[in-house]
């Protein structure tokens, strides 16, 4: 064996040198020749009021460009597999090392895909069953519920020398349910909610909304199809005429004269109705469809999603669907009970992956809960899963307010976490705004000094201490504490909620206040979402309160989907250019007879290359303005269509408020818009651009001109900066004073100390947690101290 001989250098090794990553002018987004150096192997936080330009920073320049050199390093045939990912703008980029991004991003809201699957766990668990399960059915895809069983015979040509028949059978045993296609519910529209079936058509049976006896495009139609008898109830409708009335595929049919299109009822009202993004429907639309849509677990596989014989196979008289519905800490105590020399690899590697759940603080979920239910944080940390324990060293971890969904309890847990990724000798950047993980940060970066065009430069780089001392927005307010109210409102009524029991829940019975604001809050997995979600908003006392639950899902559209389209902004401002130039609204939109027939609207142009990125750049012909030159010729107040979207929401609101182009219902929209803290956003930015939070405080300014009485908040603080949240405490407060009723659900503990009333569940996660551990005022809730959440709260009010 060869004798090591360790030969000291009296000069630093040249590798030793490389222990920054140095970025010099980066110019993504609203970053304005950002200059800063990294430090390798630390814990650094990116700071910053929400749009100052950390996001542009951290994931579209550092991240984007790691991830791009990474993937140059395949072949041209396996790029051309890979997303094509195009160089940031910046100058240097030097001392990159391999990015690892754990964002917040949605996994996907496909019904079967579940924390089993986007974690390869499932994978695991059906490959055991395939070799131990009795009795045997098959292999590892006779247990997966995306794969359906699949039968063939006939004949085949082999093409080789003589070509040839040959008579071939083929079978595969999936272990999809055939009668739910693996999605564990059946879905269907409520017949009572489309039509009165004791009228007939030309009595007004139809109850949809819109839907008027003299409507030529809807009503007439099918009265005057020839399908089906307008003057004789539907009820007394012969089998043919139900069919062709309910699903008779698409046919011309004259209409006084006019060719229109006959489809069968559930069809037209499926495209109609239920194929649109449920937020952007007004609300009696939206009522409606929430009334007419049901979804029942598959009475066939009992919501198990699996084929028969599936769930026939067992291992100590467990099938793979009870696996996947114990709650992933009990199931890792059921796999360390299994003793399989044969496997054993399989569940060494099984164990290591329930266990990092438990770990992270998701032993409460299970492998069969669908990945769109969970929480921008619950899927946070579902991706850290895999990075847990790996060997890996030298690798630069991304992460996005990894902090979203946690209760100050759990926080510390996350703390931990990212301490030890650091401690392997890893890089860990962190975007954040809580004060608890920017406290044990090696280095923080701030940028603003505000968001959108006020942002984008380094306001402070250093230690957390000097941070205290800088004067910038997040140093003035890191030890920003809310103080109790001297008084709180008290209830004008109550939404009762009798014998919950959806998820955790355990029978609950609790009383939510109206007229109040009311903070729902305990640890994560308590039954927080599965109260005020799954149980009070599909009440039917809740339609009739006129709740509106505003969430932070994705909202539908294109890259051509922006703030002025979604709010109804445009409609206004397209009719106020019309008006003063003499001409058609429809030329002030990009998206109709206004749009640049160059780029069709979109404002750039894309050049395949094959493999390599696309190009993208501005339209030569309209200069990136999206609209024809001859559009762009009439103007409202000195300026064009063009220029007025490039504005944010807070010029806007100056430029539409007096004056010659003063336009009330476009101010309106703008005032709420800026209410709720976007006053940095510009009218044309595409939706697709923004965060959760952002995602969510835009539907929130949507609804904020509705009449509803009850408006429901899923952690509205994401993404917003210590100094925005005293901005986002007036606005409810102002929401309450003006007649609604606010419920949160929360976890910040501003936002509880302000609260009129709290309701906490708990007192765990899981089968822990799902009961009401308190009711009562913040300053009950602190005298109490009998709970987590009370603990906190108190530790906080007095720091």
């Amino acid at each position: 064996m060869a004798k090591r001989t360790d030969i000291q250098s009296p000069a630093t090794h040249a590798a030793d040198r490389h222990d920054l990553i140095r970025v010099h002018g980066a110019r993504e987004n609203n970053l304005k020749d950002v200059n800063i150096e990294i430090p390798k192997r630390r814990l650094t936080v990116f700071t910053g009021v929400s749009g100052s330009g950390k996001s542009s920073l951290v994931f579209d320049t550092v991240a984007a460009e790691s991830q791009r050199l990474i993937n140059e390093t395949y072949s041209s045939f396996v790029q051309g597999f890979m997303p094509n990912v195009g160089r940031p703008e910046v100058d240097v980029l030097d001392g990159l090392t391999t990015a690892i991004v754990v964002d917040q991003q949605p996994m996907g809201a496909d019904p079967r895909s579940t924390v089993g699957t986007a974690t390869d766990t499932n994978a695991m668990l059906r490959i055991l069953y395939s070799r131990l399960g009795k009795p045997h059915i098959g292999g590892p895809g006779a247990f997966a519920f995306n794969v359906p069983s699949v039968k063939a015979a006939g004949a085949i040509t082999v093409e080789k020398g003589n070509k040839k028949a040959v008579k071939a059978t083929f079978s595969r045993t999936g272990g999809m349910c055939p009668r739910c296609e693996g999605r564990g519910s059946v879905s269907d529209i409520d017949l009572s909610q489309l039509y009165d079936d004791s009228k007939s058509l030309a009595e007004g049976a139809f109850t949809i909304p819109g839907w008027k006896s003299d409507s030529f495009w809807t009503v007439r139609v099918y009265a005057e199809s020839g399908f089906v008898d307008p003057d004789k109830p539907i009820a007394k409708y012969t089998k043919k005429e139900l069919d062709d009335f309910l699903y008779h595929e698409a046919v011309k049919v004259k209409v006084d004269g006019v060719n229109l299109t006959y489809e069968g009822l559930i069809p037209k009202v499926q495209k109609s109705f239920f194929s649109k993004d449920r937020d952007a429907l007004q609300p009696h639309i939206r009522a409606f469809v929430d009334r007419a849509a049901t979804f029942t677990e598959c009475p066939e596989c009992d919501g198990t999603r699996l084929a028969e014989g599936a769930r026939s196979s067992k291992i100590k008289r467990k099938s793979i669907a009870d696996l996947c519905r114990m709650e992933i800490r009990d199931l890792a105590e059921w796999v360390r009970g299994l003793d399989e020399p044969s496997v054993e690899p399989l569940l060494n590697a099984l164990r290591h992956s329930l266990d990092s759940f438990v770990e992270i603080g998701l032993g409460y979920l299970s492998l069969d809960r669908p990945t769109g239910t969970l929480s921008g944080g619950e899927a946070q940390r579902v991706k850290l899963i895999q990075h847990l324990g790996s060997s890996l060293t030298d690798v630069t971890y991304v992460f996005d307010e990894p902090t979203i969904g946690l209760h100050p309890h759990d926080i510390q847990r996350m703390n931990n976490l990212l301490l030890r990724l650091r401690d392997k000798g890893n890089t860990v950047l962190v975007v954040e705004h809580k004060p608890e993980t920017i406290a044990i940060a090696d280095h923080v970066v701030d940028l603003g000094p505000g968001a959108g065009t006020e942002g984008g430069t380094v306001c402070y780089e250093g230690a957390l201490d000097g941070l205290r001392t800088a004067g910038t927005v997040t140093g003035r307010h890191l030890d920003d504490r809310a103080t109790l109210k001297d008084s709180v409102r008290k209830a004008e009524g109550q939404l009762p909620i009798r014998g919950a029991k959806t998820h955790n829940l355990r029978g609950v019975n609790v009383d939510i206040p109206l007229g109040v604001l009311c903070v729902v809050t305990g640890v994560a997995g308590s039954g927080k979402s599965s109260l005020v979600h799954g149980s009070l908003v599909k009440d039917p006392a809740a339609a009739e309160a006129g709740v509106v639950s505003i969430d932070q899902s994705a909202i539908r559209g294109s890259r051509r989907s922006n703030p002025a389209t979604y709010t109804g902004l445009l409609e206004p401002i397209r009719k106020a250019f019309a008006k003063a130039n003499g001409v058609k609204p429809a030329l002030f939109s990009a998206n109709s007879e206004g749009a640049c027939p160059n780029c069709n609207g979109a404002g750039v142009t894309f050049t395949d290359l094959g493999f390599m990125q696309s190009v993208s750049s501005p339209c030569e012909e309209c200069e990136g303005k999206r609209f024809q030159a001859s559009v762009l010729e009439y103007h409202l107040g000195g300026r064009d269509i063009s220029e007025v979207l490039s504005m944010s929401v807070d010029e806007a609101e100056e430029f539409f408020g007096d004056g010659e182009t003063r336009l009330p219902a476009a101010h309106r929209i703008l005032r709420r818009l800026s209410d709720v803290g976007l006053g940095y956003l510009t009218l044309g930015q595409p939706l697709t651009t923004l965060s959760g939070g952002e995602r969510q405080r835009l539907k929130l300014a949507t609804h904020m001109g509705e009449k509803g009485g009850v408006y429901i908040l899923d952690e509205p603080t994401t993404g917003l900066h210590l100094a925005d949240v005293d901005q986002l405490l007036g606005l409810l407060d102002r929401l309450v004073d003006s007649g609604k009723s606010v419920i949160v659900v929360e976890h910040h503990q501003a936002v509880m100390a302000h609260a009129d009333w709290i309701i906490d569940l708990g007192p765990g996660a899981g089968h822990d947690g799902g009961k009401i551990v308190f009711e009562g005022t913040p300053a009950e809730l602190i005298e109490d101290g009998s709970t987590l959440t009370g603990e906190h709260l108190a530790e906080y009010v007095k720091s």
